[in-house]
């Protein structure tokens, strides 16, 4: 039962929490836990990357799917708030995916519950559908090193360290070991292997664009679509939580060398009874 504190604000004091072996995810009314199983079907990539905390602000929708053997949970974040998700750009495999979980038959009726949950807070805080001009997930913790394909991608917060392998193209391997501050990265790609196709992570430095293929490119790793490949988008979206996100707003050259504007006083927040007119026209709807 959704109830309303003394400020105004709506809170729910039931946990709504479903349990599989394909992972746990928890909500209590401001923040959907999700923690991966130990399943040997579970990714590693989703084992890898562990428990992930949403706030309610950085989710856009849940839905639950039925099957005959088994259904699937899966959470909709908001455009750009999250870097792993902009790092990916929608390439990630529905096993790797760590938005979405597997349902028992015997536990439907707790997934639509969980849903009915997350929808109702969505409503009743007017969590806006707009895209984000700011991430609101952290991204995965640094430092973090990758080996995979023709070499070892390293990011420690503050430089990408790439060393190469005896499988690496010598024309490639021949510069040495790269080291690229993050101040002149510009753009990270990760593209997984698809059928014939190979996959790579990619790293756009100022000043020096390049068109060479990934093989050759010393600022790029090539993926051939074995067991590790996916954790390099883990090494992309450490990168991609550390660049400028693409939605922000810029700042005019002008405005940089103005004053700061004088603070203004929040907003004020919303009074009960506009929450108890909320809460009566949401019973009347069912």
């Amino acid at each position: 039962m959704w109830t309303t504190s003394p400020g105004g604000r709506c809170e729910n004091p039931r946990m709504a929490e479903i349990i599989q072996r394909d992972g746990t995810w928890t909500f209590d009314g401001q923040t959907l836990r999700l923690v991966p199983g130990h399943d040997k079907s579970v990714s590693l990539l989703r084992k890898t990357l562990g428990e992930l905390a949403l706030p309610l602000e950085a989710l856009a929708g849940i839905a639950f799917e039925h099957g005959k053997k088994s259904g699937r949970l899966r959470l909709r974040l908001r455009d750009g708030a999250d870097p792993l998700l902009q790092a990916t750009g929608g390439k990630l495999t529905d096993s790797g995916d760590p938005y979405q979980l597997l349902v028992e038959p015997d536990r439907y009726g707790v997934a639509e519950y969980l849903v009915d949950e997350v929808r109702g807070a969505l409503l009743i805080e007017q969590i806006p559908a707009a895209p984000c001009t700011a991430y609101l997930l952290p991204g995965p913790p640094v430092p973090l090193s990758v080996s995979a394909g023709d070499g070892t991608a390293s990011f420690d917060g503050e430089r990408v360290r790439l060393e190469w392998n005896w499988k690496t193209e010598e024309a490639k391997s021949a510069s040495g070991t790269r080291s690229l501050a993050l101040a002149d990265i510009t753009a990270v790609e990760w593209q997984p292997a698809v059928g014939l196709e190979n996959g790579h992570l990619r790293f756009t430095v100022r000043n020096a664009p390049t068109k060479a293929p990934p093989k050759y490119d010393p600022n790029a790793v090539e993926l051939w679509g074995f067991k590790k490949d996916p954790l390099m988008a883990l090494v992309a979206a450490a990168v991609q939580a550390r660049l400028p996100h693409p939605a922000a707003p810029s700042v005019p050259a002008a405005a940089e060398d103005a004053p700061p504007a004088p603070r203004r006083g929040r907003p004020p927040a919303p009074s009960a009874e506009d929450h108890d007119t909320l809460l009566r026209r949401l019973r009347e709807l069912g």
